[in-house]
């Protein structure tokens, strides 16, 4: 789900497998009948499947192969056509199939319609380690692949909405109330929610999506939250920044992304940058490049703020440098801004940029809804590291698709510019690395502006 995508947003997708029934722990008589539903799925027999999904879970699985109904439907499509090669189009980011096949058949379409439509979970892992989406996408089924998008897309639109829904609720009870509404698996159904914008199939647009929440990818066990990446050391190596769990906070292959990031936010030399999450200082030092008129630097890390003063940053012309959270620092920019602290400076902006870590999607959502409007002047533009998901490529494309719709919503136009990524597993660029965070082949770089 969408991290309560994250940080860096240097987030991974996270799949539900949330103790879904299996073979092994159903009667003789339903174990027939769970039987006959994987050999209705297999062979997209919608006749046999339809009574069957009325009284079994569509996301049962195959305790061998840890398969779902949605993997063992989308195993059991044959492509009709072929299809060029290449991964997905940049105008919705769906994928176009490769070599070995393009469109599956209508019954196969169907079938995974129904077992969505029946709550089956987009994102289940089966034991090779692959959701649905990515199933359909190594077999080259395009269609199939952009179904499971689609489903993505409405379940972490859907699971947006619940958490909003969650904290008016927490904000208006009454004190010592320890009443919400639990975002647990939850059949809704979408009817409010139009993805048709970034290519959503519309006659899907009726089909209630199972909505889970499984824990942000930025707070398990593998990867900090916030509080404890803020309080542990870091480990300064000369290709990236390490945290005490060798999760990698910033890594200099990264270098080629903000090389293109920051010629296309800041064009022109003289103008006033505003950058939140210094990490090992690419960016900064892309920006200085250009000679800007300031140069605002928000760090929260003690270890990140110590080693820029002992790289000088504090000294160089222009840099203005604040220390802490951006969500503290940021309302007394604004109320500099405003003139309520006395200041003379109008601390407004011609460039924004965001590349935090260990925070949630929301976190990146609530700056640019209720912060950016008011840092950004007339004409300027602002980026973040698109990073969510970037572990596989259907997390990718349906990370990419939400935070297109909520930016939408909130009153921003995105321009993505698509940038080749590396086989960053054959260059060794993950040893010593507890968790690869890049898998994809293509880096989609946005550049936001004010609609209209």
């Amino acid at each position: 789900m969408i991290p309560d995508p994250s940080q860096n947003v240097k987030l991974q997708c996270t799949p539900d497998i949330m103790g879904i029934g299996s073979l092994h722990e159903v009667d003789d008589d339903a174990a027939n009948d769970v039987k006959e539903l994987f050999l209705a799925a297999s062979k997209h027999d919608l006749d046999s499947l339809r009574p069957l999904l009325r009284t079994h879970s569509a996301s049962l699985l195959d305790p061998e192969s840890g398969r779902t109904l949605l993997h063992t439907a989308i195993a059991g499509a044959q492509p009709t056509k072929k299809a060029s090669h290449q991964i997905h189009e940049p105008d919705d980011n769906h994928v176009d199939g490769d070599d070995s096949g393009g469109d599956a058949d209508d019954a196969a379409a169907e079938t995974v319609k129904l077992l969505l439509q029946n709550g089956a979970i987009w994102n289940d892992l089966d034991k090779n380690d692959e959701t649905p989406g990515c199933l359909a996408l190594r077999l080259g089924l395009r269609d199939l692949y952009n179904l499971m998008v689609d489903a993505g897309v409405r379940a972490e639109v859907l699971l947006g909405r619940l958490e909003e829904y969650e904290e008016l609720n927490d904000g208006d009870s009454d004190e010592g109330s320890s009443q919400l509404l639990a975002p647990g698996p939850s059949t809704i159904s979408p009817q409010a929610i139009d993805t048709t914008s970034t290519g959503a199939n519309e006659d899907m647009a009726d089909i209630p999506q199972t909505v889970v929440h499984p824990p942000s990818p930025k707070a398990t066990d593998q990867q900090p939250n916030l509080p404890t990446y803020l309080s542990a050391p870091l480990s300064f190596l000369p290709d990236r920044i390490l945290d005490n769990l060798s999760n990698g906070v910033m890594m200099s292959w990264e270098t080629s992304l903000m090389s293109k990031t920051a010629p296309l936010l800041a064009p022109t030399p003289g103008q006033r940058i505003l950058n939140i999450g210094h990490g090992m200082g690419i960016i900064d030092t892309h920006f200085q490049s250009t000679s800007p008129k300031t140069h605002h630097i928000v760090e929260a890390h003690q270890d990140v703020l110590r080693r820029m003063r002992e790289q000088g940053w504090y000294e160089k012309e222009g840099v203005v440098v604040h220390e802490g959270r951006w969500q503290e620092v940021l309302p007394k920019i604004l109320e500099v801004e405003a003139g309520t602290t006395g200041e003379v400076e109008s601390l407004m902006f011609d460039v924004i940029y965001f590349d935090t870590f260990a925070e949630p999607y929301s976190a990146l959502r609530t700056f640019f809804e209720d912060f950016v409007i008011g840092l950004l002047d007339d004409g300027g533009q602002w980026g973040f590291f698109n990073g969510m998901g970037a572990d596989r490529q259907v997390c990718y494309d349906v990370y990419t698709k939400v935070v297109e719709l909520d930016l939408f919503e909130a009153g921003w136009e995105v321009e993505w510019t698509e940038v080749k990524v590396p086989d960053l597993e054959e260059s060794g660029e993950w040893e010593g690395v507890k968790r690869p965070y890049w898998q994809v082949s293509e880096y989609r770089l946005p550049v936001c502006r004010f609609m209209g």
